[in-house]
This record gives structure tokens, C-alpha cells and sequence, in this order.
């Protein structure tokens, strides 16, 4: 019964908050009355409430009423009850910790996976894997497991980007990075370029937007899939 959209960014260059996805959103929350927003990445220090009026602009775009998760006297009923959500960026570690500790990792994970429609965008789409291993953010809390949504059967990291040739730094690349992982972990990780998100059914993820995807699997060497290719084989 999944109904999923795991977008890498919420903002592509020159354009507004959400603008590429609208289509998107309009058809994922069709059947939805309303959608529950989880503003607990909150980036920038900006309150719950910012956070939820401006991602509640860019649904009225898309013809939707949004309210945020902390504007309910029971967030775990919310979710129990709601046909759509939506969990934005910011902080990846911060949003897991906040969902741990309010108790709603569960919840959110059996209200997706019970056929609520589901958007999540940079830490919303980090929680959407296995694990939050491979986000980019900084550690400024420490939740207390890097355990996730697990609805994809692998991990994600959002943001990808190709090392540039021309550049004089000689740090680690995001490439480096997760092979890092790969070093201690063995799921596969999908490497999601700006203005690219996953389509996830229960029968089925596939890979949209203009750009392919980087695929990382433990001892192979990474590789390229175009968009509209079908990741379900990944695990």
C-alpha cells in the first residue's frame, strides 16, 4: 500500500520552495484531506511554526491544506488517522532524535507503510532508508539510533554531488565517503542528485527527475542508472 516520493532537495536553484514538485504533490496527496508536515530538521534555527507556514505556501500551490505535527494534542493519533505527510529538510541527526523522542519513528513508519502518502525531501528522504548513515549533516545531537523508516531496503544519500575535476580541494569526495560506509556496512546506497526523487510503491521504486542516480553496492564498482530505471532489485 506504499505511496512515497523521496526527493533529494526541497529547492533547486532560481526557483521556489517545493516549485519542481508540485505536479508531483498534487498527485501523490490526491486522496488526502489534509497533510501533516514534521518541521523537527528545522533548518537555520527557524521555529516549527516558520518552518510549517512556509512549506504550508507551497501546498497551497498544489491545492492542500498542510498542519504541523507539533500543532496537535496527539501526534501519534495524527498519524494513526492522516492519508498524507510530509517530513522536510535540515538536520538529519535532529530529526531522528526528535522523532525518537517523541516516540513517532514507529508510528510514521506504520502510517506509510498502512497506505498514508509520504513526501520527504533531503533529512525527510535520509529517513525514508535503512539507517541514516550516509546523510551530510553535521552530528550537533546524538539520537539514540541511527536505525530509520527502513521503507526502501536501502540508503540514501541526498545531495550527491560529482567531484569537480576543476576544483583545487583534495578532501574526501561524496564517493569517498560512502565507500567509508561500505568499509563497515553492506547496504547499498543510491546517490540522489538535486531535482531527482524516488517513486516508492509496494510494488515498485523507481527513479525520476532529469538526472541519473550514482549507485553504491559494497564491493562493486559504483554505477550509473538513468532516470525511470527501477531500483527495486537493490538490498
Amino acid at each position: 500500500m506504499m505511496n512515497a516520493i523521496l526527493a533529494s532537495t526541497s529547492t533547486l536553484h532560481g526557483e521556489d520552495y517545493l516549485e519542481y514538485l508540485i505536479p508531483v504533490l498534487q498527485e501523490l496527496y490526491k486522496d488526502a484531506a489534509e497533510v501533516i508536515f514534521i518541521p523537527f530538521a528545522r533548518p537555520g534555527g527557524i521555529t516549527y511554526d516558520e518552518y510549517t507556514a512556509k512549506a504550508a505556501k507551497a501546498f497551497e500551490k498544489a491545492g492542500k491544506n498542510l498542519k504541523g505535527i507539533h500543532e496537535f494534542s496527539s501526534p501519534e493519533e495524527a498519524l494513526k488517522n492522516t492519508g498524507g505527510i510530509f517530513t522536510g529538510g535540515g538536520n538529519t541527526f535532529l530529526l531522528v532524535s526528535e522523532l525518537y523522542r517523541n516516540n513517532l519513528m514507529l508510528p510514521l513508519r506504520e502510517s506509510i507503510l498502512h497506505g498514508a502518502a509520504y513526501l520527504g525531501t533531503s533529512a525527510g528522504t535520509n529517513i525514508g532508508g535503512l539507517t541514516m548513515q550516509t546523510t551530510n549533516d553535521m552530528p550537533i545531537v546524538y539520537p539514540p539510533s541511527f536505525k530509520t523508516l527502513g521503507i526502501i531496503p536501502f540508503n540514501i544519500n541526498p545531495h550527491y554531488l560529482d567531484p569537480d575535476v576543476n576544483s583545487t580541494h583534495k578532501g574526501e569526495t561524496r564517493e569517498t565517503r560512502i565507500k567509508e560506509f561500505h568499509r563497515l556496512n553492506s547496504p547499498p546506497v543510491v546517490g540522489l542528485r538535486e531535482g531527482s526523487w524516488l517513486e516508492v510503491t509496494h510494488t515498485k521504486i523507481s527513479l525520476n527527475g532529469s538526472l541519473p542516480a550514482r549507485i553504491f553496492e559494497k564491493e562493486k564498482v559504483p554505477y550509473e542508472l538513468d532516470s525511470g530505471s527501477d531500483l527495486s532489485h537493490l538490498n
